[in-house]
């Protein structure tokens, strides 16, 4: 009986981790992604950021949800803090080899800015959203000189 549990419960993860099965085909598609999230952030349109976030992003549904009503708490925060928003700016893109890609944008306001970077990782079936995240550290972007 619990051979049969474990079994079963082995059975259940490996299907809710292959239940993301999309990924992208190339570079331009993670771009096309990236600029389509950022931009309905900036529409304050977060739960059709997520809904589109989690076709390529094997995060479980019970975290990713954690992280939409964060996100919405927070933005609704941050708009009261540092005004109106005044759009939303790709500033880099990183890559390691043709494995990973990191791509950072900053989402303007009236005050502030907030940071948007989404990681790839290149997998045997093509690339997926390895992390997302958003902050208020854009000061780290500032390119140092000697």
């Amino acid at each position: 009986m619990k051979k049969t549990a474990l079994i079963s419960i082995v059975f259940l993860f490996t299907i809710s981790i292959s239940a993301q099965s999309k990924t992208l085909k190339n570079q331009i598609e993670t771009q096309k992604l990236s600029k389509k999230v950022a931009d309905l952030f900036n529409d304050n349109k977060i739960p059709e950021s997520f809904q589109i976030l989690e076709q390529y992003w094997p995060l479980p549904k019970n975290e990713m949800d954690a992280l939409q009503e964060k996100t919405i708490k927070y933005m609704n925060i941050l708009e009261t803090r540092f005004g109106k928003r005044l759009g939303v700016l790709k500033i880099k893109d990183e890559n390691i080899s043709d494995i990973a890609l990191r791509e950072t944008y900053i989402m303007r306001y009236a005050y502030s800015a907030i940071r948007i970077v989404f990681t790839y990782y290149r997998s045997e079936n093509g690339w997926f959203v390895n992390s997302f995240k958003w902050d208020d550290s854009f000061t780290e972007e500032f390119v140092k000189t000697k």
